[in-house]
């Protein structure tokens, strides 16, 4: 009975059909590829999701004139025609009329001295020169009776009326007149000589404008003393200082070794630091015949054929001197690209426009060559970043990081 329970207790071994033994053999390989295929996914993700490597370009704005330019040189903006306006006589500033930046004419009346002993003196002056005018007038009244005086004895004395010693007493009269009228003409010019003296040290005390021009600067104040010299202690030697704007040029080093390449009436090209997108027609005025031979340089200067009132002295320009003249149609800017940054694609010209972290592929539409570069009649506009290699490695909306990061 026991040997029966135990029996009972013996667990039987499963026996597998052929079929069955292909359905899980069949199973196990799905898995196995399902495994695979995700296996596979997830490498193709992970590639996608890598970015590539890229080097960029700027899209740009390019003069014409840039391809035709011989070369380049920095300098500055330079008045030729500047003056540190001052008085010839020495007092203390009563008014100003003027500040920075006011415009003023040749003539034009910009400060005042204290002038008041220097207005009597005139006053004295011209005092005196009435008194001698009326001086003169007194002698011509009385060389004029002398003389009907000496007439008369004249006549009277050869008549034998009167004695000679009366003839001679008339004719010294006359004589003495007319003395006194010459001497009182003397007078008169040394009286228009001092006027003359007075007004000047009057208008000494006026400080005017020498030329047409802009305030630069504003060197003393009303209480100031200006003195010529500026001798004494906290003296001002000028009032303000004064710029012809319409004699600015550029002032630029040209080294000795490019100098071949530079003439005088050379059409150039300015462009100020302060206003980069605009470009001044300049022609080459002069080469300073002197070198510096601690910069191996010579200074030319480029006159502004363009005026403007934004030009201002010492602003910092850049010359380009040029080949030829820049027509009409080459004054704007055109934008342009790397050549190396279009592909074909379809048979289109195509650039990758960056944007942030993907490229956009761009059609364009190509003009023609500007030096180094190709101009973009369309599609992209200056400013814009594009990809310039690997291209063959990229598509649209391709992850990319530019090689700088």
């Amino acid at each position: 009975m026991a040997q029966e329970d135990l029996n009972k207790l013996t667990i039987e071994k499963q026996r597998f059909s052929p079929a069955d033994k292909a359905a899980r053999k069949w199973r196990v390989r799905a898995v196995m590829a399902i495994v695979i295929l995700l296996i596979a996914v997830g490498l193709f993700s992970l590639a996608a999701r890598r970015s590539v490597e890229i080097e960029a370009a700027t899209v740009s704005l390019v003069y014409p004139s840039q391809t035709f330019s011989l070369l380049n040189a920095s300098g500055y903006a330079v008045a030729q025609r500047k003056a540190a306006v001052s008085s010839k006589a020495t007092g203390r500033l009563e008014w100003l009329g003027v500040e920075e930046g006011s415009v003023v004419r040749e003539g034009q009346l910009l400060a005042r001295l204290e002038n008041r002993d220097v207005a009597a003196n005139k006053d004295q002056a011209a005092a005196n020169l009435a008194a001698a005018r009326d001086a003169l007038e007194l002698a011509k009244v009385e060389q004029k009776d002398a003389a009907r005086a000496l007439s008369r004895a004249r006549d009277l004395v050869s008549q034998g009326i009167v004695a000679q010693a009366d003839f001679d007493t008339a004719e010294a009269r006359y004589n003495r007149a007319s003395a006194a009228s010459a001497g009182a003409q003397a007078n008169i010019r040394a009286a228009e000589s001092a006027l003359r003296g007075a007004e000047a040290s009057l208008d000494y005390t006026l400080i005017r404008a020498p030329f047409d021009g802009v305030v630069l600067t504003k060197n003393a104040d009303v209480g100031d003393i200006v003195s010529p010299l500026a001798a004494a202690a906290n003296a001002k030697a000028a009032v303000v200082t004064l710029a012809d704007m319409g004699s600015l040029q550029v002032e630029a080093d040209v080294s000795e070794s490019n100098l071949g390449k530079v003439r005088v009436g050379q059409p150039c090209e300015i462009t100020l630091d302060a206003l980069p997108d605009v470009r001044f027609r300049g022609v080459l005025h002069t080469i300073v015949p002197t070198a510096d031979r601690s910069k191996g340089s010579v200074m030319v200067k480029v006159r502004f054929l363009d005026k403007d009132k934004r030009l201002l002295p010492e602003m910092s320009a850049k010359v380009a001197f040029l080949e030829r003249e820049v027509k009409p149609e080459e004054g704007k800017p055109r934008v342009a690209l790397p050549p190396a940054a279009v592909v074909q694609r379809d048979g289109k010209n195509v650039v990758f426009v960056v944007a942030k972290d993907h490229v956009v592929q761009t059609p364009v539409t190509l003009g023609p060559k500007l030096g180094d570069m190709v101009e973009v009649l369309s599609g992209v506009k200056a400013g814009e970043r594009i990809a310039t290699k690997p291209l063959d490695k990229l598509h649209d909306k391709s992850r990319v990081k530019t090689a700088e990061k």
